[in-house]
C-alpha cells in the first residue's frame, strides 16, 4: 500500500511559519482525501486539515485562517503551510488518509515535530 513520509518540522518562534511536506511512495491521484493530524504531549491526536484530489479543503477551527493545506498530485506530495504559529501548535504532525471522521487507512509513521516557542 501507499507509504507516506512527513518532513519539514522544526523549532520556530511564536508568529513564525513552517511548511510541512507529506511525500507519498506512489501516485496520490487515486487518493480522494488526505489529511494532516497532530498530537501534543498528553493529548489526543486530532485532524487539523484535509484536502481532496480536486482541491476541496477543511480545517479544524483552531487553525482556520493560519494554516493552508495543498497537494501537488504530479509530485505525489501534500503540504501544510503554517503561519502565525502559536505555542499551542506544538505537536508531532502526521499525515494519513481519513476514513470517516475518526479512522485512518494507514499505520502511523514517525511524524515530524513542530515546536513553537514563546
Amino acid at each position: 500500500q501507499v507509504h507516506l513520509v512527513e518532513s519539514g518540522g522544526g523549532l520556530v518562534q511564536a508568529g513564525g511559519s513552517l511548511r510541512l511536506s507529506c511525500a507519498a511512495s506512489g501516485s496520490i491521484f487515486s487518493i480522494n482525501t488526505m489529511g494532516w493530524y497532530r498530537q501534543a504531549p498528553g493529548k489526543q491526536r486530532e485532524l487539523v486539515a484535509s484536502i481532496t484530489s480536486d482541491g476541496n479543503t477543511n480545517y479544524a477551527d483552531s487553525v482556520k485562517g493560519r494554516f493552508t493545506v495543498s497537494r501537488d498530485n504530479a509530485e505525489n506530495t501534500m503540504y501544510l503551510q503554517m503561519n502565525s504559529l502559536k505555542p499551542e501548535d506544538t505537536a508531532v504532525y502526521y499525515c494519513n488518509i481519513p476514513i470517516g471522521l475518526r479512522a485512518v487507512r494507514l499505520m502511523w509513521g514517525q511524524g515530524t515535530q513542530v515546536t513553537v516557542s514563546s
